[in-house]
C-alpha cells in the first residue's frame, strides 16, 4: 500500500497524537526512574561526589558515574551548579565532573539499543504491583525505579508504532534527506534537546528514525552532536540569578559540547566509517542501526572527554575570562534605627527608643523561629546561611542595644528607670539567646539532614509543626508584651508552660513509637528529631523569662536569678 496515496488528514492526527503521547510517557517514565534512581542512591551519591573531586580525572569518574545513576548530563550539572553555589565546590573541581557527565548519560541509549523495549510492558506490570504490594521501603523504590524504565520502553514503542506508516511515504522521506547536511541535522537536534530537556529523549527518537531506515548513520550523529548543545539548556538556565560561579559551571558544560562538536563535524563520514567498525556482528538491518547510533553515542562522548581532561585548566582560564569574578560585597551590618547616643541625656527618651529597638530585635529572632522548621524539613544551604546571616544581623543589634544601655546606666536614673533598664537588658540577651539557640541546634541538625540525606516522615512533620505554631504564637504574645508593658500577655505565656510540654511529651511519644519503624537512618532520623525538640523547648523558657521580666516589672520587684546575667553584661558594656 503506498503511504503517499492514503495517508489522510486524521491518519497525520493519529500519527501525532501516538507520537507526541508516546514522547510523553517516555520522558515521564524518565522522570520516575531519575527519582527512583535518586532516592536509591541518595546519601551515597553525595558522598561519593565529595570523596572524587579532589582531581580532575576522579571528578570526571564521579561524573560518569553519577550521571549513568541519574541518567542526565544536565541534572548533574544542575546538581554541580547548586555545589557551587553552596560554596562546596569550586569551578576547577566541577570542570571534570562536566566533562563525565555526557558520557554517564550515554547508557540510557545503550539499554534501548539492545531491543529489551519489547518487555516494556512487563516491567510496566511488575514494578506497578511490586511497588503497591512491598513493605520494605527499598523493595519499593527498586520497584518504582523499574516502572519508570518500562514506561521510558513503553514510550519508545509508541513513538515507533507511531512512525511506522511513515516508512513509504514519499515526502517524509525527502524530508528526512534534507536533514542529511550536518549542520542542519545539529540544529535540529539542538532545538529539539532544549525543548523536551532530555538528550536521552532525542537519542531515542534517533534510534528509532534510523531503525526505521529514515535516516543514516551519518545524520544520526549530526542529530547526537545537536543534542548534546541542547541539552546544556537546563544548565543555563538553572544558573539564572545564581552566583557568578555557578554560571561559570554552566557556560564550562555549553563550550566543553560546543568545542566538541565543532572539532568532530569535520569528520561525520570517518567517524562514521570507525561506528560502523566498532559495530560487528549485526548485519540485520533492525539490529544495526540502534547498535551503531548508541555505540556513536558513546564513542562521541568518550572522545570527547579523553581529549579535553588535560585542558581543565585552559577550560576555566576561558571561562574565567568570558564570565570574571566580581569582588564578593561585604556584607552589610545591620545598625539601629532607634537609638542613638544623642538621647542619652534624656533617659526617658532613651528608654522608649529602646523599647522601639528591641521590638526590632524580637522580630528578627522571630522570623528566625518561624523559619527554623521549614530549614529542617526541606532547607537548601542557602536557607541555611541565610538562618546564620540573620543571627550576624540580631548579634549586632543585641550588641548596639546592650552598649547603649550600658552608657546610660551611668546617667542619672531615677526609679523606676533601673529597673526598666536592667528588664531590658535581660530581654535583649533573652532574644540574642534566642537567635544563638537557632543559629546552632536548628542549623546543625538542618546542616545533618543535608549531609546524611534524612527525612522527617509526614506523620512526624505534622507532630512538629504543632509545636512548632505553638512556639511561634508565644513568640508574638511575648514580644507583645514586652513591647506594651501587657500583664495579660506576659501571664499568657509564663502559664502556658504545661500545654507546651504537654505537646513536647505527645511529640516524644510519637517519635518513641517510631523507632522500630524499617526505614534507613531511622536512628539518625530519631536523634535529630530530638535535638529540634530539645531547641523549641529551649527557646521557649527563654521567651518565659522574657514574660517574668514584663510581670515583674510593675511592681518593682527585686532582680530575680535570671536577671543576674544582664548585670554582668551592662558592666561589660559601661567599661
Amino acid at each position: 500500500m503506498s503511504a503517499a496515496t492514503t495517508l489522510t488528514t486524521a491518519d497525520f492526527v493519529d500519527i501525532s497524537v501516538t507520537l507526541i503521547g508516546g514522547l510523553a510517557v517516555f520522558l515521564y517514565g524518565m522522570r520516575v526512574m531519575t527519582d527512583a534512581l535518586k532516592l536509591i542512591a541518595g546519601r551515597r551519591m553525595k558522598q561519593l561526589l565529595g570523596m572524587m573531586t579532589a582531581n580532575r580525572f576522579t571528578a570526571a569518574l564521579a561524573g560518569i558515574i553519577i550521571t549513568a545513576i541519574i541518567q542526565s548530563s544536565s541534572v548533574t550539572t544542575v546538581l554541580v551548579v547548586s555545589f557551587i553555589t553552596a560554596g562546596l565546590m569550586t569551578l576547577s573541581q566541577s570542570i571534570g565532573m562536566i566533562l563525565g557527565a555526557n558520557v554517564g548519560t550515554t547508557v540510557t541509549a545503550q539499554i534501548i539499543a539492545f531491543k529489551v523495549t519489547d518487555a516494556a510492558l512487563v516491567m510496566v506490570a511488575i514494578g506497578f504491583f511490586t511497588e503497591l504490594l512491598a513493605k520494605n521501603h527499598r523493595i519499593k523504590q527498586l520497584a518504582t525505579m523499574l516502572l519508570g524504565l518500562g514506561l521510558l520502553f513503553l514510550g519508545m514503542n509508541l513513538m515507533s508504532h507511531a512512525t511506522e506508516p511513515l516508512r513509504s511515504y514519499q515526502p517524509f522521506i525527502e524530508l528526512m534527506r534534507n536533514i542529511e547536511h550536518p549542520l542542519t541535522g545539529i540544529l535540529i537536534g539542538a532545538v529539539f534537546t532544549a525543548l523536551v530537556q532530555s538528550s536521552s529523549a532525542t537519542t531515542g527518537i534517533i534510534i528509532i528514525l534510523a531503525s526505521q531506515g529514515f535516516i543514516t548513520l551519518e545524520t544520526g550523529i549530526a542529530l547526537i552532536m545537536g543534542a548534546n548543545i541542547g541539552t546544556c539548556v537546563t544548565a543555563l538556565l538553572s544558573a539564572i540569578g545564581k552566583p557568578r560561579e555557578a554560571v561559570q559551571a554552566a557556560v564550562v558544560h555549553l563550550l566543553f559540547n560546543v568545542l566538541g562538536v565543532l572539532l568532530w563535524v569535520w569528520f561525520i563520514p570517518q567517524f562514521a566509517d570507525l561506528v560502523r567498525d566498532f559495530t560487528p556482528g549485526h548485519s540485520a538491518s533492525d539490529l544495526a542501526a540502534p547498535r551503531q547510533i548508541a555505540n556513536a553515542h558513546t564513542l562521541f562522548n568518550v572522545g570527547n572527554l579523553l581529549l579535553f581532561i588535560g585542558f581543565t585548566g585552559t577550560l576555566a582560564k576561558i571561562v574565567n575570562w568570558l564570565i570574571p569574578l566580581r569582588p564578593a560585597p561585604e556584607p552589610e551590618i545591620v545598625k539601629p534605627k532607634y537609638i542613638d547616643d544623642y538621647y542619652l541625656n534624656e533617659p526617658t527618651t532613651a528608654l522608649e527608643r529602646t523599647r522601639l529597638e528591641l521590638k526590632r530585635l524580637g522580630d528578627y529572632t522571630l522570623d528566625m523561629v518561624r523559619d527554623s522548621l521549614p530549614a529542617i524539613a526541606m532547607g537548601t544551604h542557602e536557607r541555611i546561611r541565610s538562618l546564620q546571616q540573620r543571627d550576624d544581623d540580631a548579634d549586632a543589634l543585641h550588641d548596639a542595644i546592650v552598649r547603649f544601655l550600658g552608657k546610660l546606666s551611668q546617667q542619672n536614673l531615677i526609679e523606676p528607670q533601673p529597673q526598666q533598664l536592667y528588664r531590658y537588658i535581660g530581654a535583649a540577651n533573652y532574644l540574642e539567646n534566642i537567635g544563638d539557640v537557632v543559629e546552632t541546634s536548628i542549623t546543625e541538625a538542618s546542616r545533618q539532614r543535608l549531609q546524611k540525606d534524612l527525612h522527617i516522615s509526614p506523620e512526624t512533620f505534622n507532630h512538629l509543626k504543632m509545636l512548632h505554631d505553638a512556639l511561634i504564637e508565644t513568640g508574638e504574645q511575648t514580644i507583645q508584651a514586652l513591647v506594651d508593658n501587657d500583664l495579660e500577655k506576659a501571664s499568657a505565656v509564663n502559664e502556658s508552660k504545661s500545654s507546651f510540654n504537654h505537646l513536647i511529651e505527645q511529640t516524644r511519644q510519637h517519635l518513641a513509637n517510631r523507632v522500630n519503624v524499617d526505614t534507613p537512618n531511622h536512628m539518625e532520623i530519631y536523634r535529630l528529631e530530638n535535638n529540634v525538640i530539645e531547641a523549641f523547648k529551649h527557646i521557649h523558657s527563654l521567651y518565659r523569662r522574657i514574660a517574668k521580666l514584663v510581670l515583674a516589672a510593675p511592681n518593682g520587684t527585686a532582680t530575680t536569678p535570671d536577671q543576674e546575667q544582664p548585670a554582668t553584661a551592662i558592666e561589660s558594656a559601661s567599661e
